[in-house]
């Protein structure tokens, strides 16, 4: 397997901003949240491990991508940040997640407190689970799979009417296959930035 490593050097050129917005936030963090960021410049820190490349199929080789850094990302007119009357995820559940209802409320539960901790500030909220059929999507079986498959857009397209007034954004949960358009053979998400909703298989 390949391991992708960054220097310091280059953690730290990617990371640390004269932008004086982010330099002035950077000063509001506390000794806990500065510290956590600090982690990112240490080869050998515990938090932030390197990526792992297992195959020539990975995405991030078979799909390469412009290099983003952080005062791109702050930067790009098409980031949504939070407000105060729009600081709420909401997490949508489409079908089942596990053989029982159980297990899927536990995995809902382990999930929710995932976005609390990484999405710090932010609520999470939960809407209640909806079966397939209610989102009126496309479907189909996959030749080589043979697993039902739903249409991502679709799927996109009814958690934008579903999105409610005080929502940063809506996020779609499902265990079903999806595919983005017919001549994929699958995706395992897919979101819009300027509607501020996405799913993940």
């Amino acid at each position: 397997m390949q391991t992708v490593r960054h220097s310091e050097q280059t953690l730290k050129t990617a990371l640390i901003s004269k932008n004086p917005t982010l330099v002035s936030q950077y000063e509001k963090l506390d000794a806990g949240e500065r510290r956590l960021l600090n982690k990112a410049f240490k080869a050998d820190n515990d938090l932030f491990g390197p990526i792992t490349l297992h195959s020539e199929s990975d995405w991030i080789i078979s799909h390469p991508e412009a290099p983003q850094d952080f005062e791109q990302f702050f930067s790009d007119p098409y980031r949504k940040a939070p407000s105060p009357e729009k600081r709420s995820i909401y997490i949508q559940c489409i079908g089942s997640l596990g053989n029982t209802r159980i297990i899927s409320d536990e995995y809902i539960k382990w999930l929710k407190g995932y976005c609390e901790a990484f999405f710090y500030g932010l609520t999470v909220k939960l809407l209640e689970p909806v079966p397939v059929s209610v989102t009126r999507c496309s479907f189909r079986v996959n030749d080589n799979t043979q697993n039902l498959q739903i249409h991502a857009g679709d799927i996109l397209r009814f958690l934008k009417k579903k999105k409610p007034g005080d929502a940063f954004c809506i996020v779609g949960i499902t265990m079903i296959d999806l595919y983005p358009r017919d001549s994929w053979n699958f995706v395992f998400g897919q979101a819009s930035l300027t509607d501020g909703a996405g799913e993940v298989d």
